[in-house]
């Protein structure tokens, strides 16, 4: 009875002039765009009077009115008399530094203002026909404090010229001093109520 014969190929060998294909390179990663501004209060928060708090900001007409407490924080008021819109910031910040990927922020003076800025231009409006009101930056740290932060006067002083910068009108200032204030705005008809408390 015959023997099975059977043929075992040997691996062939690689071939020197044929290279391997390099390593596949990492995929580059899209950097995401930064998200919302953090502070700002959608419509849809909105129920009954809005109680704004530091480092929120609000632009529109769902809320009957916005009201707010200051301290060392500024607050400013905006009110387009025919459109019948407005809002308010409160800041408790003049500003920061901040890099391309990182989202504004209702804490800071400047960044608060900006974000305003561009809601009140989708409206199809300008700056230079709102009235504004300008309160806060008092200093709230007792008097026998001898090294203080300045905090509310930088506040203010922030606060003068982005009113300035963008042309806003000017109506209301009740800023400095050393006492709190209540700020609330009638969305309705524009009025601003400020009441200074005691400390």
């Amino acid at each position: 009875m015959g023997g099975l014969s059977v043929q075992v190929r040997s691996p062939a060998a690689p071939d020197p002039m044929k290279r391997s294909a390099p390593p596949a390179a990492p995929r580059a990663t899209a950097r995401k765009p930064p998200q919302g501004p953090t502070g700002l209060v959608a419509d849809s928060d909105c129920s009954g009077e809005l109680l704004l708090m530091p480092g929120q900001l609000y632009f529109g007409k769902a809320p009957p009115s916005i009201r707010t407490l200051l301290g060392s924080c500024v607050a400013l008021t905006l009110w387009h008399p025919t459109r019948r819109i407005g809002g308010m910031c409160h800041y408790l910040l003049p500003e920061r530094r901040r890099s391309p990927d990182q989202q504004r922020d209702g804490r800071y003076g400047t960044e608060a203002l900006e974000v305003l800025i561009d809601m009140l231009q989708r409206q199809g409006t300008r700056a230079s026909e709102y009235e504004a009101h300008l309160y806060g930056g008092a200093d709230t740290l007792p008097d026998h404090v001898t090294h203080k932060t300045q905090v509310g006067v930088r506040n203010i002083e922030v606060g003068w010229g982005l009113v300035d910068q963008h042309g806003f009108q000017l109506v209301g200032v009740d800023v400095g001093d050393n006492v709190p204030r209540t700020v609330r705005l009638d969305l309705r008809s524009g009025e601003v109520q400020m009441r200074r408390s005691e400390r």
